[in-house]
């Protein structure tokens, strides 16, 4: 059969019909055509505002369901927290553990903002920075738990008749006040907690008219404090035992510490 028969043409498959369709194409070194891929990858001026927009629904669910910051504006928890200090605020704790005696709590002035699904939103709704927060919060520690009888004679904590031993400044950093105040005796309420500032003459709490404190208005536990650099600290809690009430003339000879001067109580979220 000779070259120019019109028949062997027709039986000779073209150059570009062998070429099998789907071999991949030269510039596709990963499994796809290039062109495919440009087609997937969004542009950067659409990516960035996507990851702008995903940092902050997360940092707005970090700050309001796990830790949040607070501002401490007043002289209430001196020395263990000075004025200005950043803490940040454990927000998950309790509902692992119930709070004990010596945590540092930061809890709603009670009854000052909406509570269930409407208080859930004015919290989503202040995290996001849409409306100010609905309530004022304060920071205290707990001294006395549910169920407890205390009582303050001469500036010294009594719980259940018996004596609280706290420590020192020079021991944990934790200011003991002892002067003339006295208060009680009074039954903490089962469900409340006895809160009472470091700086216990020059704070505004449970032996005035914030009272004690419900569970459900602790927000967390303060745990570290984050600025300023030359403050930051982890905040723990001192050990705490009871004694035995001492005799009346034993009590007579304490020696008052310096006082820090009086400051608003209120410390807002950051």
């Amino acid at each position: 059969m000779t070259t120019d028969d019109p028949w062997h043409h027709r039986d000779q498959p073209s150059p570009a019909a062998a070429q099998p369709s789907d071999a991949p194409s030269p510039t596709d070194q990963a499994g796809e055509p290039a062109s495919t891929r440009k087609k997937r990858r969004l542009p950067f001026l659409v990516e960035l505002p996507l990851l702008v927009l995903v940092a902050f629904a997360l940092a707005v669910l970090l700050k309001t369901f796990l830790v949040q910051a607070f501002y401490i504006p007043s002289a209430s928890m001196v020395p263990t927290l000075e004025v200005n200090d950043r803490i940040l605020v454990n927000k998950v704790v309790f509902q692992l553990r119930e709070p004990e005696r010596g945590d540092i709590v930061v809890f709603h002035e009670q009854g000052g903002g909406p509570s269930g699904i409407e208080g859930a939103l004015s919290d989503l709704a202040a995290g996001l920075g849409i409306v100010p927060p609905a309530q004022k919060d304060f920071v205290k520690r707990i001294i006395g738990l549910p169920g407890e009888t205390l009582e303050v004679r001469d500036g010294v904590v009594f719980i259940n008749d018996q004596r609280l031993q706290e420590a020192t400044v020079q021991q944990g950093g934790y200011l003991r006040a002892r002067g003339n105040d006295d208060f009680g005796p009074v039954r903490i309420s089962e469900g409340k907690y006895f809160l009472m500032g470091d700086n216990r003459r020059n704070s505004a709490d449970s032996r005035s008219s914030l009272g004690t404190v419900q569970r459900d208005e602790i927000v967390g536990r303060a745990f570290v404090v984050i600025w300023p650099p030359s403050n930051a600290d982890v905040l723990t809690s001192p050990d705490f035992g009871l004694s035995p009430s001492p005799p009346p003339d034993a009590q007579a000879g304490a020696v008052t510490p310096p006082v820090v001067a009086d400051e608003p109580e209120r410390a807002p979220g950051v």
